[in-house]
């Protein structure tokens, strides 16, 4: 069989690894857009580096639109075969997906009015809802556990990664030619201790494994002392300056974490009066649908939800839906919370949110994830004094700040906890995609200090045998 990495090549988005066995078969893990690369994006997300028409299933490790952005695009250039994915994956994918077209649609729109007064040709959309609604009926079902088969001699099956609701880990048996071996995907694996997930789970030895490697040199803060922190930025912001807390914060997995510990704020008594805006439809259908897979929590959450129901809600919350709604937030004055999408800062409702409000001193633009480094909110965890935005030049005189803590990767320390279920020596060959590469380098040295021995970066399109 064959290996080739068309995506999180060398870069964190776009995960996109296409598996060819023996007979010719092909199968694709994950199917996910570039973001936040600056003028590249576009380029990238335009052409896979293969036929969609030659393969035949896919396999969905999670919702992100970095792994599954791309599907809608994939089906209308000739995929027909299933996704296979975990049910709250499928849910989630399903409100990420047409939420991407009708951002892509929208913004095609405004770009074209610009194109045809310069008398230039018209930009298309990367998909339209139309072929979103066609790739939805292709996405399959399959929990956690069981073992099951895509085609003649590959069977897959799925453990908790911990990273989001449904974010799975994928394993595949793969028989030719009467030998079998294993091969692992790790999707994005979680942090273990999570506030609101079970941790990744274990899962059989594997002879091939392809790992993301995110934070692969990075150590997280602790996640305990979260709701700690953002008390203090509320009090310097909100209370001392009177400004405005902006958060941006990816819809899936970040909104509901800011949630549940300002929740925790309030039961401790401790959550400022103010009021807390989620500024995003798309942050709120995602809360309703984590909410309604309680059996994916860990124990501990599922004890609080004896006492309280809903741990995502709580004193001054108000959920913004319409887009006037959401321009009336400009014009009122006093101290407020706003937390909306997306998560880099480079599209959504949060990037209005920050180009009128980055250039008054009273406010602070809190970042909660990771950033690519070309996004906006990259760019201004880097420092930047100056930003563009819309095409107009700001002055970032608001106070730009960041929580650590808050990823839904885990960092190095989570990374090795997650391969201690694997004999180094039965490894025949690890893989690091979805990072950049200079953390990548420093990952591969802690790796091979853990025994593992054939380590291989892969750069986009790269191809390569696996025996």
């Amino acid at each position: 069989m064959k290996i080739a990495f068309h995506g999180a090549a060398r870069t964190v988005t776009g995960s996109k690894h296409l598996l060819t066995i023996k007979n010719g078969k092909k199968i694709l893990l994950d199917c996910g857009m570039f973001q936040g690369l600056g003028k590249e994006t576009e380029e990238l997300n335009r052409s896979f580096g293969f036929n969609p028409q030659e393969i035949d299933v896919m396999v969905l490790s999670h919702a992100h639109i970095d792994h599954s952005g791309l599907i809608p695009r994939l089906v209308a250039e000739g995929f027909k075969g299933k996704i296979y994915c975990n049910p709250a994956t499928r849910a989630l994918t399903t409100i990420l997906l047409k939420d991407s077209a009708e951002i892509q649609e929208n913004e095609t729109k405004f770009i074209n009015k610009r194109r045809a007064k310069e008398d230039i040709p018209y930009e298309k959309p990367l998909y339209t809802i139309e072929d979103v609604n066609k790739a939805l009926p292709l996405l399959t079902e399959v929990d956690y556990k069981d073992w099951f088969e895509i085609m003649e001699g590959v069977k897959v099956m799925f453990t908790d990664a911990g990273h989001i609701i449904g974010s799975t880990c994928v394993h595949l048996k793969i028989n030719e030619n009467g030998k079998e071996q294993m091969l692992t995907f790790s999707g994005d694996v979680g942090r273990y201790r999570d506030v609101i997930l079970k941790s990744p789970e274990t899962f059989p030895q594997s002879d091939f494994i392809i790992m993301e490697s995110t934070y692969g040199n990075k150590l997280h803060d602790d996640a305990t002392t979260t709701p700690d922190m953002l008390l203090e930025w509320i009090g310097k912001t909100c209370l001392k300056k009177k400004g405005k807390l902006i958060m941006p914060a990816f819809s899936v997995g970040r909104t509901q974490e800011l949630l549940f510990f300002l929740n925790q704020l309030e039961l401790e008594n401790r959550l400022p009066d103010l009021t807390y805006y989620v500024d995003s439809p798309l942050s709120i259908e995602a809360t309703e649908v984590v909410k309604s897979y309680p059996q994916y929590f860990n124990k501990k959450i599922q004890k609080i939800m004896q006492s309280d129901k809903d741990p995502f809600t709580f004193k001054g919350l108000r959920y913004v839906q319409t887009v006037e709604q959401s321009k009336e937030l400009n014009y009122i004055n006093g101290p407020m919370v706003i937390i909306s999408a997306s998560g880099m800062a480079d599209a959504g409702r949060v990037k209005h949110h920050i180009s009128n409000n980055i250039e008054n001193s009273r406010n602070t633009i809190l970042l909660t994830g990771y950033c690519e480094p070309h996004s906006l909110g990259g760019r201004l965890m880097a420092g930047a004094k100056e930003v563009t935005i819309f095409g107009i030049l700001h002055e970032v005189n608001a106070e730009i700040g960041a929580i650590r803590s808050m990823s839904a990767h885990g960092d190095y320390e989570d990374l090795s906890q997650w391969l201690a279920c694997q004999d180094p020596k039965q490894v025949k060959k690890l893989f690091l995609v979805h990072g950049e590469y200079d953390v990548q380098l420093d990952f591969k040295k802690w790796l091979v200090k853990k025994g593992f021995a054939d380590i291989e970066i892969p750069e986009q399109h790269f191809e390569i045998g696996l025996t």
